[in-house]
This record gives C-alpha cells, sequence and structure tokens, in this order.
C-alpha cells in the first residue's frame, strides 16, 4: 500500500456544478433551510437520525464538527449545504467521510420537493473527485455508500456515480424498530478515474 503521508482536504468555495453549488453549511442562516428536510420523517426514513427539530438542527450546526470546511484526519467528515444556483435555495446536504487511510464513505440528503432530479448524484460527483484525486483531494483507494434496500432511488443515485454493489447484509441492523437490509457499494480510485 502506498501512502502520501500527511493529506488534508481544503476545497476552494463555492464548488459549482451545472446546476448546483456547493458550499460550507452555515450554522446560523441555513438552520431553517435545513430544518425543512431534516425535520420530515420520509426524509429520514432510510437514514441514522429521526426528524429533528428546529431546536436540534440549530444545536448540530452550533458543533463545528458538523460544520468543517476541510477535513485534515480520519474520523473527519465534510458535509457540505447543496444549493440551487438558479435560486440560492439550500435544498440538501451531502457528505464525505474519511474512514481511515484509504477509504472514505459517501452520504446524501435531498429535500423530498427536489428529488427525481439527478441532484443527488451532481452533488455526490465532487465528493468523490475530492476521496480520490491525490492532488487536489485526499488521494484514497476506496469509496463506500451504504444504503437501506428498501430506498431504490438511492441505489439508483449510486450506480449512477460509477459505484457498484457489493455486498446484501440480510437483516442486518435492528433500525428505527424494525430488521432493516443494507446495501454496500463500493468504487475504487481507479474505476473512478477511468470514468
Amino acid at each position: 500500500m502506498e501512502s502520501s503521508g500527511v493529506r488534508a482536504l481544503a476545497p476552494t468555495y463555492p464548488i459549482e456544478t451545472e446546476r448546483l453549488v456547493l458550499r460550507p453549511i452555515d450554522p446560523i442562516t441555513d438552520v431553517d433551510a435545513i430544518h425543512a428536510y431534516r425535520s420530515l420523517p420520509e426524509v429520514c426514513r432510510y437514514v441514522p437520525f429521526e426528524p429533528q427539530s428546529r431546536q436540534e438542527v440549530a444545536e448540530r450546526l452550533a458543533d463545528p464538527e458538523h460544520v468543517r470546511s476541510s477535513i485534515d484526519a480520519p474520523g473527519q467528515a465534510l458535509d457540505l449545504a447543496i444549493v440551487l444556483r438558479e435560486t440560492g435555495a439550500v435544498v440538501g446536504d451531502v457528505l464525505l467521510m474519511w474512514r481511515d487511510e484509504t477509504n472514505a464513505e459517501i452520504g446524501y440528503v435531498v429535500h423530498p420537493d427536489h428529488v427525481g432530479r439527478g441532484i443527488a448524484t451532481e452533488a455526490a460527483a465532487p465528493m468523490l473527485r475530492f476521496a480520490f484525486d491525490p492532488v487536489h483531494g485526499l488521494g484514497l483507494h476506496r469509496v463506500t455508500a451504504r444504503i437501506d434496500q428498501r430506498n431504490p432511488a438511492s441505489a439508483a443515485v449510486l450506480r449512477k456515480l460509477g459505484m457498484r454493489q457489493e455486498a446484501v447484509l440480510v437483516e442486518n441492523e435492528w433500525f428505527k424498530g424494525e430488521w432493516s437490509t443494507e446495501v454496500d457499494f463500493a468504487i475504487l480510485d481507479r474505476e473512478w478515474a477511468a470514468d
């Protein structure tokens, strides 16, 4: 295994895609927009957190670990606001969790009013670049994503990103009052580079 020594990820903001702007979450001005989707049961159905009150969202964002604009050690996460370029509205957030020396995990949450439009795919693509790019990113070997089997829309996002399904862990977790089957996706640095 090659080691690149000390690494860090400090993107230049804003990050612009065709329709989106990705930027650090503002712990004050983004509370209402983030509460608008993180308070909805349908959004929280397949994610670890329960619907959150405005106060819970505000308290979470008050923690500097949840609004990082850079990461410099495994165990840290970069969670960015997904903003529509056309309107300036925050419609979700996208996460890159640096797991260890060679691996990261991605995740995303999008307001239901904006699902089915490719927003999660468009927002997650730069996160893969941050994970794999050896010059402007972390130069990692592998990125994973874990989803609930009952969430085929998320599986479609991951496939569009070039990730492949690697495992189905049948009823592996008691999750929100029922057994959940986890589906694991992954992509390697060389696979990402080949796309």
